[in-house]
């Protein structure tokens, strides 16, 4: 096929710790990386106090994608802004793990997945012995909206593309376009920021959003439409390399990793999330997949195979 399969499942060799802020409810939140077993997928589990209860990271699961992307009840137990976390164990290859967490959002840290990266690499990564199932698309898959899009493409790889247009000319049209492996992820999108507009600020504070948001975890474009960040941007495009890895923790909540190109056009939480349901609704569109035999020199021969036990269409 042309790209590097991971054969096998993986996991956490040890636990590791991250303490921050939730970027909307400016609470502090402590969160705890596990290793799992096998075939358990990525789960949630939320202890506020004499409350616990588990989230499967699936888009069965989620609940709201206003502003970030939330498994749960927005009006009860839930998880907030899972996305940049679930970007970094997509783009490093983590099949297995269980996040212990103590409050209702995940914590923004500098607004990109910088820490989670570093959270992983002290815990380090271990494969099990048993097989990485995959959703391979096998036909085109696409949802409109206005001017919007996204579309799931068959690709031999698992590539993004990543179209926005903001009205700002700080932002303007920008694409970030590549196949995705985890030296990608670490080196062209793991540094960039969640981004927001001063005008906006009071607006998202009075509907209860932004409450932990500063200049310390969020690019912010000021009214004059330039970044106001003393440091600037981390990369040309930055806007649309965060967008990206949103793109990416949106639909890490497949249930397994795809083989296949994602594409967008001025997309978001939603429509991430209404694309990744609509090629899970047409059986036709996709299989499961997973390595048969692999020769040296030679890619990977694949054969279809069932969906792995925390796979949205088997639960």
């Amino acid at each position: 096929m042309g790209f590097v399969l991971q054969d096998y499942q993986t996991t956490l060799r040890s636990r590791a710790t991250l303490t921050g802020t939730g970027v909307h409810s400016g609470k502090p939140v402590t969160v705890n990386f596990l290793p799992a077993d096998a075939d358990t997928g990525v789960i949630f589990h939320l202890s506020t106090g004499s409350e616990s209860r588990e989230f499967r990271a699936l888009v069965a699961e989620v609940g709201a994608t206003d502003l970030c992307t939330m498994l749960g009840d927005p009006a009860g137990e839930h998880i907030a802004t899972v996305e940049h976390l679930m970007a970094t164990l997509f783009g490093l290859g983590i099949d297995n793990i269980v996040i212990e967490i103590d409050g209702h959002e995940v914590p923004i840290l500098d607004g990109s997945a910088v820490a989670f990266v570093e959270a992983i690499d002290q815990a380090g990564i271990e494969t099990l012995a048993v097989k990485r199932r995959y959703i391979r698309v096998v036909k085109p898959v696409r949802i409109e909206n206005g001017a919007s899009w996204a579309e799931f493409r068959p690709y031999s790889g698992t590539r993004f593309e990543v179209e926005i247009d903001f009205e700002s000319p700080a932002i303007g049209r920008q694409l970030f376009a590549s196949d995705i492996n985890p030296d990608v992820f670490r080196q062209d999108i793991a540094r960039a920021r969640t981004f927001g507009f001063m005008k906006d600020v009071e607006r998202l504070w009075a509907a209860g959003y932004a409450l932990g948001s500063s200049l310390e975890n969020s690019l912010v474009i000021g009214d004059d439409n330039r970044v106001i960040n003393m440091g600037g941007l981390r990369y040309p495009n930055e806007f649309a390399r965060h967008k990206t890895m949103d793109a990416m923790g949106d639909l890490a909540l497949a249930g397994a990793r795809f083989i296949g190109c994602f594409r967008s056009y001025r997309g978001g939480h939603r429509m991430n999330a209404a694309a990744l349901r609509r090629l899970l609704s047409d059986r036709s569109a996709f299989e499961v997949v997973e390595t048969t035999r692999r020769e040296r020199g030679r890619t990977a021969e694949m054969s279809a195979v069932t969906g792995p036990v925390f796979a949205p269409w088997v639960i």
